[in-house]
């Protein structure tokens, strides 16, 4: 047997001893399609279906509840059993949590009006917009602390609608590498991507009170997922994925 498999099968069967004296993990997520969204009242998504391979391989109990992102962050701040995705992994964060991943990429970029001249060679550059943010998260912390002019959103969707409206001249988008997001909603004719300023990979961010067998469960899990394929065929089940009009019922 390969080592990497040897070394799973012997963390699942301490895993089922232990299972009885394991806490039950809540993980919280946030609406970040096709990431994380509700559907027919249960919580789906490319991250969420990583996120339920992951623990139905480690033999872990949990429950998964949608929040806004602010208030899923800080139940895995607070709760000794909670967890949040999906996390980026900064330097500032690094000693907050226990890390399980990652489980995707993706790249920060500025999006801008189609025809508004707005292309910035540099983030630097981007100094004197106005940028639409998503309130709360890792790329409104960025730019705040950098002294940006940012407009946050309580919904990272509403920023499109405001820029096309012209309410700010750039929104800082979180775009999923290899994904489709304007695309897929009818933007790509009126949004255009004008930088790249950073890339980054996110994760499953879990409370220190987290067990570490726990912990090595979910990544060896992870990884299994990764060499045999599963990561992919997950995402590939959302590459046709459109978004329900409101009021629409699934």
């Amino acid at each position: 047997m390969p080592m990497k498999r040897r070394v799973f099968a012997i963390l699942l069967a301490l895993g089922a001893v232990a299972a009885h004296a394991e806490p039950r993990l809540y993980l919280a997520t946030e609406h970040s399609p096709p990431s994380s969204m509700l559907e027919d009242g249960r919580v789906v998504g490319i991250g969420t279906d990583k996120v339920r391979e992951m623990m139905a391989r480690a033999g872990i109990a949990y429950t998964i509840e949608l929040l806004p992102w602010k208030r899923a962050y800080t139940a895995a701040r607070e709760r000794a059993d909670a967890c949040v995705y999906s996390t980026t992994r900064t330097p500032e964060r690094e000693a907050l949590f226990k890390w399980i991943g990652p489980t995707d990429e993706a790249d920060w970029v500025l999006v801008a009006r189609a025809g508004s001249g707005i292309q910035p060679r540099s983030l630097d550059e981007a100094r004197r917009y106005t940028i639409g943010t998503y309130n709360g998260d890792v790329r409104d912390q960025y730019l705040r602390e950098r002294g940006f002019k940012v407009d946050p959103a309580p919904d990272d969707l509403i920023n499109p609608k405001k820029l096309m409206m012209g309410r700010i001249d750039l929104w800082a988008a979180g775009l999923r590498r290899g994904g489709n997001l304007l695309e897929r909603h009818g933007w790509d004719k009126q949004l255009v991507r004008v930088l790249t300023f950073n890339q980054i990979r996110v994760y499953l961010a879990c409370n220190p009170g987290v067990p570490d067998a726990m912990v090595a469960r979910m990544n060896a899990a992870l990884d299994s997922m990764r060499h045999d394929g599963t990561m992919r065929r997950i995402e590939r089940n959302y590459e046709n994925w459109v978004q329900a009009p409101a009021g629409a019922k699934h």
